[in-house]
């Protein structure tokens, strides 16, 4: 039996948003003839939301399994690294075999398939191929932030054991969460990057190391504050503080984000006001839910969509817009329905021989 997980609704909602942050990002470039230049800039923002997802999973990821590998349960490195494998690698599987046949009929067809290089197709299958072993993004190209995330999860026993004895000392953490934060700010001002979003071959394992583990200090930080009546004003406070600094000295987005994103999670985790009961919505929880299938799939869609609906123009229209967001979250009730939920439950019943004898742990 698989325990369930434990997470905050308004989290989960805000995961959704985010999901929707990023299929709007990929398919800007389509809506420029209905769409204000302004509003086409702020969806080239959206690559925003992959950092969100990178802390958020930090926190969640440390909800539910720190406490278990901080008391040194049997096996309790084994199963963590088991249900991540079970929630994660089916869907992503799945949405690898669609290129992989959509390559084979460009192929067939004589068209180019240089975005889908067999060379580097095992490095996708075993969700390495951004750990610094190709240089350019290739295939499912959303699926980066996944494999940088396998990387946190091995990562994460090693975490857990160097913040688990500090858990109960607030500038401590508050100052590894700096370090962190400042630690993307340096290495992309080394490279001559001022947005986090550059340069995601090279160094966006870096950006999900850092942030994975800023919003595991978030969670410990939570944990501590949740009881206190005004630790979400103070924290929400500080946001905007950081916001004006950041204005004020003209700092890059590298510097900027990861200190913005660690307060305003933290919160909307600690809130318990209009903000939080909005985000915690029956229809934006869902959405947070399903928000892995939208993530891991709208990609591919949007190239088979472009094909059959788009002309030279690369224009979609309004009537083109809502077809492919309807498309999009078919598709993810689908697929979350259809192949998420049900190989998690299936290999979730069928672990590795070491692991048959262990307590089951959750598998969010």
């Amino acid at each position: 039996m698989i325990a369930q997980p434990r997470h905050l609704d308004a989290l989960t909602g805000i995961r959704g948003i985010a999901a929707w942050g990023v299929v709007l990002y990929h398919i800007r470039v389509s809506l420029a003839d209905i769409l204000p230049v302004w509003t086409i800039a702020a969806l080239g923002k959206g690559y925003l939301a992959v950092d969100l997802f990178f802390m958020l999973s930090g926190f969640v990821i440390w909800l539910n399994y720190a406490e278990r590998i901080a008391a040194g349960e049997r096996g309790g490195v084994r199963q963590f690294l088991w249900r991540r494998f079970a929630r994660i690698w089916p869907l992503h599987a799945v949405i690898l075999i669609g290129f992989a046949a959509f390559a084979l009929l460009l192929s067939a067809s004589g068209r180019s398939i240089d975005g889908y290089p067999w060379a580097e197709f095992p490095l996708h299958v075993l969700l390495l191929q951004n750990w610094g072993l190709t240089s350019a993004l290739t295939w499912n190209h959303p699926a980066w932030s996944i494999s940088t995330e396998v990387a946190a999860y091995f990562l994460f026993p090693a975490l857990v054991m160097l913040l688990a004895p500090l858990k109960r000392s607030v500038p401590a953490l508050l100052g590894l969460a700096a370090l962190l934060s400042g630690g993307i700010y340096l290495l992309f001002r080394a490279c001559n990057y001022g947005v986090v979003g550059e340069a995601i071959p090279h160094l966006g394992l870096w950006r999900c190391l850092a942030e994975f583990s800023m919003g595991a200090i978030l969670c410990l930080l939570w944990q501590g504050w949740k009881g206190s009546p005004s630790a979400a004003s103070i924290t929400l406070l500080s946001a905007l503080a950081w916001c004006v600094t950041a204005w004020t000295l003209s700092l890059p987005e590298t510097a900027l984000v990861p200190p913005l994103f660690f307060a305003g999670l933290l919160a909307l985790a600690l809130d318990r006001g209009p903000v939080s009961r909005l985000l915690s919505m029956p229809l934006l929880r869902y959405l947070g839910e399903i928000s892995y299938s939208t993530y891991l799939s709208h990609f591919l869609f949007f190239i088979l969509f472009k094909l059959a609906f788009v002309d030279a123009s690369r224009q979609i229209g309004w009537l083109g817009l809502m077809g492919f967001l309807a498309l999009v979250l078919a598709a993810s009730v689908a697929l979350y329905h259809g192949v998420e939920k049900p190989a998690q439950r299936w290999l979730g019943r069928r672990p590795p021989r070491l692991l048959r004898a262990l307590k089951s742990v959750p598998a969010e």
